[in-house]
């Protein structure tokens, strides 16, 4: 099984930009899709971003026009590219095949802060 493990995270001021990376351990050409998710203390993960394999995408209405996703077969990596960060973006950020279910394993994810 392919592992994900996140990264990129960090403190960032309200309108700035960064750019989140999930480098896969192997092969990321079979995977169908890969998503991006958030947590925070008040919510559940929340559904941020995915990409499948053909390179159709989808966004959560809160960042569509803000984020990008994308992903490099050749180096095993899918990126999250943040602009126009607000601080509600803050939280913790993970990486994970799609669909998501009860055996999903979850890394560490990536702190993203969002300062005002």
């Amino acid at each position: 099984q392919v592992q994900l493990v996140e990264s990129g995270g960090g403190l960032v001021q309200a309108g700035g930009s960064l750019r989140l990376s999930c480098a896969a351990s192997g092969s990321i050409f079979s995977i169908n899709a890969i998503g991006w998710y958030r947590q925070t203390p008040a919510k559940q993960r929340e559904f941020i971003a995915a990409i499948t394999s053909g390179g159709d995408t989808s966004y959560a209405g809160s960042v569509k026009g803000r984020f990008t996703i994308s992903r490099d077969n050749a180096n095993n990596t899918v990126y999250l590219q943040m602009n126009s960060l607000k601080p509600e973006d803050t939280g913790v950020y993970y990486c994970a095949e799609r669909p998501v279910t009860i055996a999903t394993h979850w890394g560490q994810g990536t702190q993203v802060t969002v300062s005002t």
